[in-house]
């Protein structure tokens, strides 16, 4: 899953997606890429795609003693707006309680 938001001009994007070595749930922030040029024509096709993630959340959903970290994975140095650092973390904060909540239920099948 991802999301798309715009601000100051600059498109950012956060992805979900599931780690299996980790056992964890990732969610990445990154700025926002053009589609393909040939996607155009296509009916409901995107025009933004995720990017290189820059920060990467790690949720682990095996394991309630294992704590949430963000790991920051960058060359270049990047500025992230507080709108889109709030955002971002809203986003992890959303995903660690639904993993909590699903490991209490016992359904590993209920973070998705």
């Amino acid at each position: 899953m991802t999301e798309l938001r715009l601000y100051a001009g600059r498109h950012y994007a956060v992805q979900f997606h599931y780690a299996l070595p980790d056992d964890a749930w990732c969610v990445e922030l990154s700025e926002a890429v053009p589609a393909p040029a040939a996607w155009a024509d296509l009916p409901n096709a995107e025009t933004y795609l995720p990017g290189i993630a820059f920060m990467v959340a790690v949720i682990p959903d095996e394991d309630p003693s294992l704590e949430p970290a963000v790991h920051i994975h960058s060359h270049d140095e990047h500025v992230i707006p507080y709108e889109i650092m709030r955002w971002f973390m809203e986003q992890v904060a959303e995903q660690v309680e639904r993993c909590r909540h699903a490991f209490t239920q016992g359904a590993p099948e209920a973070l998705e």
